[in-house]
């Protein structure tokens, strides 16, 4: 019993580690190889933890990170929409308004039109 507690509390901080990781380089590449090597797994074994440890998978956890740094941006009054869609990693400004709008129900149009206490609390949200 107090190895399975041990390997979870490992693995917690492990997983702590590579969130740590992905938020002071969300403007590099951020592969599933990279990632299980931070925290020190195989790439099944990273994907099937971090899952389990987090509720969504890395794709989705960087995804969410990235749209959160945009909103971010978008709340500070980033005037072109297309920059910081760029900047989140998205091609054209079409594909990250779409992904925004799933995220946070608007549009990033209509999210800068917000007041900062509202915008910064369905940035909390998610």
């Amino acid at each position: 019993m107090t190895t399975d507690l041990q390997t979870i509390r490992n693995n917690n901080e492990r997983l702590q580690d590579v969130k740590r990781y992905i938020r002071d380089h969300i403007n590099e590449p951020l592969t599933r190889e990279v990632l299980a090597a931070v925290a020190g797994f195989s790439v099944p074994h990273f994907h099937r933890i971090f899952t389990l440890g987090i509720g969504e998978n890395i794709s989705e956890y960087v995804r969410g990170v990235r749209l959160e740094r945009a909103g971010r941006k978008l709340r500070m009054g980033a005037v072109d929409i297309t920059e910081v869609a760029l900047a989140a990693g998205y091609e054209t400004h079409a594909a990250f308004s779409k992904a925004f709008k799933q995220q946070y129900g608007l549009s990033p149009s209509e999210f800068r039109g917000l007041d900062c206490r509202t915008a910064t609390r369905i940035l909390t949200k998610g």
